[in-house]
């Protein structure tokens, strides 16, 4: 599991759910957007929660493997249908971000984002 830090807090959640979102929220960045993402994380008590995040440009988010501690037995968070989503709109917002092949591209200006 991981640890992502933000906004002074923290919230423990499974290493790949962490990592799709800080991929998403780096593309939003990029697309100077901003999107609320709610994603399982691991309760005090042990439980399974649900935290609620807002990523996008002046996010300054950061995960930590979190060691495994008790707690849901020590199982990793996983919710593989949320972190395809996360994948799909990460790809949603970087394909926006570059011309197709064969497009117009002698405004070399979008180059500067690769």
């Amino acid at each position: 599991m991981d640890r992502i830090h933000y906004a002074g807090d923290s919230v423990v959640t499974g290493s790949a759910i962490a990592r799709a979102v800080l991929e998403y929220a780096k593309a939003l960045a990029k697309a100077n957007q901003s999107e609320t993402v709610e994603i399982p994380t691991l309760a005090s008590d042990g439980s399974i929660s649900r935290s609620t995040l807002l990523i996008g440009p002046a996010s300054q988010l950061i995960a930590d493997v979190e060691p495994p501690e008790g707690g849901a037995d020590g199982e990793e968070i996983v919710d593989d249908e949320l972190v395809r989503h996360f994948h799909a709109e990460t790809a949603k917002l970087t394909q926006h971000a570059y011309p197709a092949r064969g497009s117009d591209t002698s405004d070399p200006a979008w180059m500067d984002e690769l």
